[in-house]
């Protein structure tokens, strides 16, 4: 989808379903911009009346329209009090959904290459922004051009010699103060950008406690937090300096305007300009509300022009890599998955697999064996996440994974990764995936993946901690195995799911793996385990991006290639 189209559709989430609440608020803003001419035009009666300079209305009159433009005026805000934050609530809550939603939609492959960092500061605090300075000060801006119109419209009714004098002394600071608010947009795009910094720098620094400690790199640490963190500061400090200096624009044209006001209005008031005491106030009160728009709205609009830009950069981010989606279904492997000739690079020229061509059949086990960097969880990824940028075709049941919808495929296909990731939730809400099964379903998957003796001793909603910090290594990884059961995928892929825990844990877990009945395993693994080795159907060797050696264990060591040697030397 092109940016143009997603970034249309992100605006639209504002008024979706909100027109009618967006309208009353709306109203109300507007209708609150001509409470300053009400009371302007109180004033001028009220003081002309007591200086017996014939004013239309007894001051009971006056008294009582006073009063019902109090209620009518507390009506109003009533209205933008309910309607506002209804509306700006719904509008964000809807944005940052279909933002969300988007990003979804992108495939595992996709979204390995971005970074994390960018989606987190789109949804927090680029969405702060947007709600502050796009979404809530529409109302303020409409209700500020609508006092500033309406404000020199009343002053040109009534003396148009006064209202030319009081516009001509705000002129050069208005068109100085515009002129500065475009530096303002342009600030808070990069402090948008040194956020998303310091956010993936926080993640980063945090997610690396433990080798922080280890190595005892604190201070090296620290100071890589710090230099994101100054170059953050720096540039909110950028911004804040715009701020002020468009608000001390609006601050001067204030002091000109309202002081001229007084000394024009007295000299055409002793000239016999037809200017009374009272249209003198009235032009000194009005002024406010032509001052005040002069003074915030350059900053309101730049603001508002700068959340428009952080909206186009979440539209261009949730845009890319998008990769051509494939319409066939694919259903449960019932005959291979095939790799006819594959190849594939990272980079250009650096090709990591070479014409690689092998077959697992359906129902079997396999394990996948090599030195680091022999191209093993590249195969795996490949065959997993639907990356289709590789020479070659990759075939399940015959049918072409690029043909194949990337949903219908992870339906079938479940993973275990070294580091499983596991919700601050439940036990069986980690199961469970937050889904409903069926209770006979729930038990089998539990009784298959070895989670009863867990469930026995903490309860199912024994609460797991942040990504699973309460449970040890192996707890998470029968986790991991339960949910691939329960989601009956045909298909199930290993990445060094063993490789992070002790050799007791990783033996259990890579038998619990092995036991699996009607499940493809396709098995990633650093560990030479004769006992386990055995049970494979099949050990494929890899070396240098190429399958070098394939196999059972027996023919593999009665070989004596390069998996004998590989063997002897980690035993």
């Amino acid at each position: 989808m092109k940016k143009k189209s997603i970034e249309k559709e992100l605006v639209s989430q504002f008024s979706k379903h909100n027109r009618g609440v967006f309208f009353l608020a709306m109203s109300a803003s507007l209708i609150s911009g001509l409470m300053g001419m009400a009371v302007s035009w109180m004033c001028r009666e009220l003081i002309d009346l007591a200086a017996g300079n014939g004013s239309n209305w007894s001051l009971m009159q006056l008294m009582l329209i006073e009063g019902a433009l109090l209620l009518f005026f507390l009506g109003v805000n009533a209205l933008s009090y309910i309607c506002e934050p209804k509306y700006i609530c719904r509008a964000m809550k809807q944005y940052k959904e279909f933002a969300y939603r988007k990003l979804l939609e992108k495939n595992m492959s996709s979204f390995r290459d971005e970074s994390t960092a960018t989606y987190l500061s789109a949804l927090t605090n680029d969405a702060t922004a947007i709600e502050n300075q796009y979404l809530a000060t529409q109302f303020t801006i409409i209700s500020r051009f609508v006092s500033f119109f309406g404000s020199l419209a009343f002053m040109l009714w009534y003396s148009p010699l006064l209202t030319l004098a009081a516009v001509g002394m705000t002129l050069i600071p208005l068109i100085a103060s515009l002129a500065s608010s475009t530096k303002l947009a342009k600030q808070e795009v990069i402090v948008s950008e040194r956020n998303k910094d310091f956010t993936a720098k926080l993640a980063e620094c945090l997610g690396g406690f433990s080798v922080v400690k280890t190595f005892k790199a604190e201070k090296k640490i620290f100071d890589l937090f710090a230099k994101e963190n100054t170059s953050l500061e720096t540039a909110k400090s950028k911004k804040r300096r715009v701020q002020t200096l468009i608000g001390t624009i609006g601050m001067v044209a204030g002091f000109l305007a309202q002081t001229g006001v007084f000394f024009f209005g007295a000299y055409f008031a002793i000239s016999g300009k037809g200017v009374t005491a009272g249209t003198v106030i009235m032009f000194v009160n009005l002024m406010n509300f032509i001052i005040q728009p002069i003074a915030e709205l350059p900053n309101l609009l730049a603001g508002r022009k700068a959340a428009k830009k952080l909206i186009s950069k979440l539209a261009d981010q949730l845009t890319k890599n998008h990769e051509a989606k494939g319409t066939k279904e694919i259903t449960g492997l019932s005959s291979s998955i095939t790799l006819d000739h594959i190849s594939f690079s990272y980079e250009e020229g650096k090709e990591v697999l070479h014409d690689i061509y092998t077959e697992f059949e359906a129902g079997k086990a396999y394990a996948i064996v090599g030195a680091s960097g022999s191209g093993k969880s590249t195969l795996l990824n490949l065959i997993h996440s639907g990356n289709s940028n590789y020479q070659g075709e990759i075939l399940w049941d015959g049918t072409k994974l690029r043909e194949a919808s990337t949903d219908s495929l992870f339906e079938q296909v479940s993973s275990i990764a070294q580091n499983v990731f596991v919700f601050n939730a439940s036990i069986e809400d980690n199961v469970t995936m937050f889904n409903d099964f069926p209770q006979k379903e729930l038990e089998s998957a539990i009784s298959r993946a070895h989670l009863g003796e867990l469930i026995s001793e903490r309860g199912k909603d024994y609460l797991c901690g942040e990504n699973g910090s309460s449970l040890s290594g192996g707890e998470k990884q029968r986790i991991s195995i339960a949910r691939s059961l329960l989601k009956k995928s045909t298909v199930l892929l290993a990445d060094e799911a063993t490789a992070a825990l002790d050799a007791k844990t990783a033996h259990q877990v890579s038998s619990d793996i092995l036991d699996l009945q009607d499940v493809t395993r396709i098995v990633v693994t650093h560990s030479l385990d004769a006992g386990l080795l055995k049970r494979y159907d099949k050990i494929l060797v890899m070396k240098d991006g190429r399958i070098e050696e394939s196999g059972s264990f027996s023919e593999l060591m009665d070989y004596n290639g390069y998996f004998h040697a590989l063997y002897t030397i980690s035993q």
